[in-house]
């Protein structure tokens, strides 16, 4: 074999493996099927208008992203808050804030929670002491991943509306599938990470440029800067012994492999003689996202982004500096957890979401929309269910030199940016390791 490490999948995972291979001065080879990088993470131009297929976000605590921005440059390209802070919109003028304060980890949110008016005071200090338990779970404990977290906070003395109006803002959102239907492990991940790690964990950041000048672009240059290759429209159809790898007849051998793409794509190429496992993957599943994109004329709201209760408004962003429109506001309303909406057509998204949006902005009523659109992404993340943790492989298989990367694997996070980038660096990491052992010949 030689001595070039292949990845294949040019998403946030196979980026970080890649360039981390690469730093070490090693060959090493970025296959991509498409025509660019990013993975789940683009853009694309529109009459004018630079699009994300989604709105990303990321918190200060997810330190392997925020440090992969660095190596490739984009660090500048980012804001990120400097104190939690996330204004609570509802129809009929119902707003609420939830802002971090000063008091030391892991009480900084406490206060937010006890003074949160859309919760009668009984039901806040209920909700205190429900995220004090969550917060204190631990997320490996095998019984949480068979819990959903609907009946843990409701055997925790969340009724229905806490559950609504105050859970569901960040459950949904971070784990991409309704909480009735979410696994407690991941649910319990996030809040005792972000929310009751350090004070400034939850602190939230968004891409001041868009995705593809974020990730995509200086990926790339980052990669080839440091001696590795990339090679896009490049579609990897099997993984052979050696490791080899078959690209459309063409055989190239390899010191080591590492797939990083999909579970799906993941299963059909990984050889069952690697991971005699691969069939249950498929048990991950999918959950889709939606983003709904409205250019109105003039500016209806001056908040850079708002979380909405009570709608089917879940969270709501101003795109109009990054999607560059030539006059108005560009919004984007981001819709996880979004089986009931992936399959509707345009028009009929556009006669929910115009008015709610008009519910939630009154000046809205007064704008005219002079562009209308949506975007859609069937397999954002896969489903984090119960029994899904379960299910998410090691990283290594059963091959000496092949390796696994992404978000779906066992990472200890969700299907997140932090975790698809986390995932990458471990890959790399056991790359190092076995040619350090066994060496390239």
């Amino acid at each position: 074999m030689t001595g070039r490490v292949a990845v294949i999948g040019g998403g946030l995972a196979g980026i970080a493996a890649t360039l981390a291979v690469a730093e070490t001065g090693r060959p090493v080879t970025l296959y991509e099927a498409r025509p660019r990088l990013g993975g789940a993470t683009y853009s694309f131009e529109r009459d004018g208008l630079t699009v994300d297929n989604g709105q990303h976000v990321f918190l200060r605590c997810c330190t392997a992203y925020r440090t992969l921005l660095e190596r490739i440059g984009s660090a500048g390209h980012v804001r990120i808050q400097d104190r939690f802070d996330v204004p609570v919109l509802g129809p009929h003028g119902r707003s609420a804030r939830l802002r971090r304060g000063r008091l030391p980890d892991p009480f900084h949110l406490l206060p937010a929670l006890a003074r949160y008016p859309l919760l009668p005071a009984a039901a806040r200090l209920r909700a205190v002491r429900a995220a004090v338990a969550l917060g204190r779970a631990d997320p490996a404990d095998p019984a949480l991943d068979a819990i959903d977290l609907d009946t843990w906070l409701a055997a925790h003395g969340q009724d229905g509306s806490a559950r609504r109006l105050l859970w569901e803002l960040f459950a949904v959102a971070a784990l991409n599938i309704g909480m009735d239907q979410a696994a407690v492990g991941p649910a319990a991940m996030v809040f005792r990470t972000a929310l009751f790690g350090r004070a400034d964990a939850a602190d939230i950041g968004v891409p001041a440029v868009p995705l593809g000048d974020l990730h995509g672009v200086p990926a790339r240059a980052a990669i080839e800067a440091r001696g590795g290759e990339v090679r896009l429209s490049a579609k990897v159809k099997a993984i052979e012994p050696g490791p080899t790898v078959l690209l459309d007849g063409v055989r190239e051998e390899a010191a080591a492999v590492v797939v990083a793409t999909p579970h799906r794509q993941a299963a059909e190429l990984v050889p069952r003689e690697a991971a005699p496992d691969r069939d249950r993957w498929s048990g991950l599943g999918a959950s889709p996202i939606v983003n709904v994109h409205v250019v109105y004329d003039r500016p209806v709201t001056e908040l850079a982004f708002a979380a909405v209760v009570d709608s089917p408004v879940q969270w709501v962003f101003d795109r109009t500096t990054v999607g560059g429109p030539d006059r108005g506001q560009y919004l984007t309303v981001s819709v996880s957890a979004a089986r009931d909406w992936i399959d509707r057509p345009a028009a009929e998204v556009r006669a929910v979401f115009l008015p709610a949006l008009e519910r939630v902005f009154p000046a809205a009523r007064a704008a005219r929309v002079t562009d209308f659109f949506v975007t859609r992404e069937r397999h954002a993340t896969f489903r984090q269910g119960p029994g899904s943790g379960a299910l998410r492989p090691s990283p290594a298989t059963r091959w000496p030199g092949l390796y696994l990367a992404g978000a779906w694997t066992d990472t200890g996070w969700p299907d997140t940016m932090e975790g698809a980038v986390r995932s990458g660096l471990t890959a790399a990491a056991l790359v190092r390791r076995h040619l350090e052992r066994n060496g390239p010949s």
